[in-house]
């Protein structure tokens, strides 16, 4: 019987892949160093849910969220560790950080002073700017970073700050993550020298780990590559990357169209079929999480074949030409199409699927949708 979940639209995970891409990860970090994965964004796509509970089985404990609502989540599903808080959180709300036992980033020094005055018990863990001018105290103001241990309701638990180059491979890249690195430990000596102890200390997200595994702090921060994936797909033939795909991306053919040559087809006409065609409607669109960039470009698999998207991508369809494929006169309705994964002896990687925008997979993976059902497989 089939399963109603895979009726129209959704996404296979494969977690014995999760397992064993955490695993991956615990062989190339420092013997001690914990994995703090970056759960953010639903998980990159993926369903932060099942993605957690597979983590919490092989001992994960820590995890790091954009927002007290994804903080909170976790919290109602029963995670009991450490969670950070990697953004802001207005003071309206710093009760749910103190009920739910959140840990939240200091962004920078004034905003130290607001939780202090909130008269709230707080965890907090220190953010410091070592050059991406996004979050963080600047570097170079021991002062302002020092002063935070000074507010006796904010209990400092770690000092972290962000790689942004850390993926490129160019000179001025690598040249400016090891100035970052090396300022980080600077500020993390000079607070040591100052007394200050008992912290944790974290500075690599996913690139950071794999380009620059000769770091040693006290946790690092998978996120995109935990999932088996790298932002882009040059990535995979220039970085040692044993880690596998969890997600995979499936949608039903609806109907199969026949078109007479000079037959347009879906929003604006912007598809005409040039001779006598078969256009498979796909269900899935743009509320799903597929760009609407992707009108015209790329490719979805169907039985292990190559089929063009074609026309604009619908809020919930979309349209392939099957004309070509040597299985189009029997593709039919419910027949399976994948837009990331494997499909026969073909694969579309998510990195593939990313570069037909001109994008990054962490985006692609992010932006899928609610109603698209998370099947572990």
């Amino acid at each position: 019987m089939t399963d109603w979940r895979r009726s129209r639209a959704w996404i296979d995970l494969n977690m014995d892949n999760l397992r064993k891409n955490m695993k991956f990860f615990h062989r190339i970090i420092p013997d001690g160093c914990l994995l703090m994965p970056a759960v953010k964004a639903n998980a990159y796509g993926h369903g932060v849910l099942p993605v957690v509970e597979a983590l919490r089985e092989e001992g994960i404990s820590h995890f790091c969220v954009a927002s007290v609502s994804e903080g909170i989540e976790l919290r109602n599903h029963g995670v009991q560790g450490e969670i950070l808080i990697l953004g802001y959180t207005a003071a309206e709300i710093f009760t749910e950080l103190e009920h739910y036992d959140l840990t939240q980033t200091v962004v920078d020094a004034s905003y130290a002073e607001i939780l202090a005055r909130s008269g709230r018990k707080l965890k907090v863990h220190v953010g410091v700017d070592t050059g991406m001018h996004r979050l963080g105290e600047d570097w170079n103001h021991t002062g302002g970073i020092a002063g935070v241990w000074e507010y006796g309701n904010l209990s400092v638990t770690g000092v972290f700050s962000h790689l942004c180059a850390s993926d490129g491979i160019s000179e001025k890249e690598t040249a400016f993550t090891r100035e970052q690195i090396r300022r980080f430990d600077e500020i993390v000596r000079k607070l040591r020298q100052r007394g200050i102890s008992g912290f944790q200390t974290h500075l690599q997200g996913s690139y950071g780990i794999l380009n620059y595994p000769e770091c040693n702090y006290s946790c690092v921060r998978p996120g995109i590559a935990l999932y088996g994936v790298l932002s882009k797909e040059e990535d995979l033939t220039r970085i040692p990357f044993m880690a596998k795909p969890v997600l995979s991306l499936k949608t039903r053919v609806e109907l199969v169209k026949e078109l007479n040559a000079g037959e347009q087809a879906g929003y604006g006409l912007a598809f005409t079929a040039g001779k006598q065609s078969r256009i498979a409607v796909l269900s899935i669109g743009y509320a799903d999480g597929i760009p609407r960039e992707l009108s015209g470009k790329g490719y979805v698999l169907i039985h292990g074949e190559i089929a063009p998207i074609v026309g604009r991508i619908c809020m919930d369809q979309m349209f392939v030409d099957i004309t070509d494929l040597k299985c189009a006169e029997y593709v039919k309705m419910h027949d399976e199409a994948v837009l990331i994964g494997n499909s026969g002896e073909q694969t579309i990687t998510a990195e593939k699927f990313a570069s037909f925008t001109e994008t990054i997979s962490n985006e692609v993976l992010s932006r899928l949708g609610g109603r698209l059902e998370r099947c572990c497989i």
